[in-house]
């Protein structure tokens, strides 16, 4: 299997399945000199492991990350750093009855049509697991990004047809529910609707959105390697992610040039943009001002209710079947997808960053020694 590798300077490799015995990712490209030790990476993973509330699946892993090269006493060398979290508690079992099964909305039937044999314990490489290793990939460039003065921010916009107003934003209110909203009251009523999802055995979608501050104008490439492209192209990579848009997105369709033009002015001798309906990026490079993208989350497909579907048999015929999906799996992936989709930019814009710099070491190290 290619693949499993992005980027260009700074790279990120994940490796592992869902029900093998770790996973992890292999990050090259990371200067030497940054303080870094393990905690800084759990706190990304916490938010993403199983387990912390009704709405996520009752796996109970703790996602201990384990730095297994790449620092030494407290800071990066400037060799490949290699990161493992064991799997502990896979229950393979609960795929027995499905395993030869095409299970709707998964990768099954497309893992077979490729490669002729596939791994039926939770997916695989396709699970919702392997973003493990993206999310300690993703806090190690956000800490990097932050040492620049970049920060990104990323949250639930909405989950079904529960959206939150823009003008009703509470960013600190963000990790103070269960679902990551800037608004309480709106995941109170998103609890409601997902709770009568359970209910009912379904599953919901909803909205992530990513805003990133800080980042300098002129980042990105104006053909091939636009920095809306391969922010799209990451975030994309996501699984579950189904769409993605920068600033105003698909809204812009219906817009007027004269109402989607970002007008320039002057502020106290700088150049700013008197709104942000670009989001961000013009002709494919950073404009200075906050760069802002949203991803579409599909869905949880693994559901109770009874899905039509094709199974092969011991004589490898195919044959129409109905599936009941058992088993523990979230009725929403959304909340947590947000430090997924925040991850995966980090890991992209230092990566574009680096591109732009001259002397990337150079400037980087600066900033761990000073």
């Amino acid at each position: 299997m290619a693949g499993s590798t992005l980027g260009n300077l700074f790279t990120i490799t994940t490796w592992g399945e869902s029900h093998g015995a770790a996973i992890g990712v292999v990050i090259d490209g990371c200067p030497a000199g940054l303080s870094l030790d393990e905690e800084d990476i759990q706190i990304y993973l916490d938010r993403r492991k199983p387990g912390q509330s009704r709405f996520t699946t009752a796996r109970k892993e703790s996602d201990k990350a384990r730095i297994l090269s790449g620092v030494f006493e407290g800071h990066t060398t400037g060799t490949p750093i290699s990161i493992m979290v064991e799997n502990t508690d896979q229950r393979s079992r609960d795929y027995g009855k499905i395993k030869d099964c095409y299970r709707p909305g998964h990768a099954d039937y497309t893992f077979d049509a490729k490669y002729g044999f596939r791994d039926h314990r939770g997916g695989g490489r396709s699970s919702g697991r392997e973003t493990i290793g993206r999310v300690a990939a993703g806090a190690i460039a956000a800490k990097i990004l932050r040492q620049l003065g970049i920060t990104i921010t990323a949250y639930t916009r909405s989950i079904g047809d529960i959206v939150i107003p823009e003008n009703e934003y509470h960013y600190d209110q963000i990790t103070e529910n269960a679902l990551y909203m800037p608004n309480n009251d709106y995941a109170a009523r998103a609890s409601d609707y997902l709770a009568e999802c359970i209910r009912k055995q379904d599953s919901s979608g909803g909205m992530i959105e990513c805003v990133i501050t800080g980042v300098p104008a002129g980042i990105g490439e104006p053909v091939f390697h636009k920095l809306d492209a391969a922010l799209c192209s990451a975030v994309m990579s996501i699984g579950a992610v189904k769409g993605v848009e920068i600033g105003d997105g698909f809204q812009a369709a219906a817009a007027l040039g004269s109402n989607n033009n970002d007008s320039f002015r002057l502020d106290a001798g700088k150049l700013t943009k008197v709104t942000n309906h670009s989001g961000g990026t013009l002709g494919g490079m950073s404009d200075g001002s906050p760069i802002i993208l949203r991803a579409a989350v599909k869905p949880t497909p693994s559901i109770s209710q009874p899905q039509d579907t094709v199974m092969r048999t011991d004589c490898q015929e195919l044959t129409d079947t109905t599936i009941e999906i058992t088993g523990r799996h979230d009725p929403v992936i959304v909340p947590r997808a947000v430090v997924v989709v925040e991850a995966m930019t980090a890991v992209t814009v230092l990566d574009l960053l680096m591109r732009n710099m001259s002397s990337r070491l150079d400037s980087l190290i600066k900033f761990y020694r000073s």
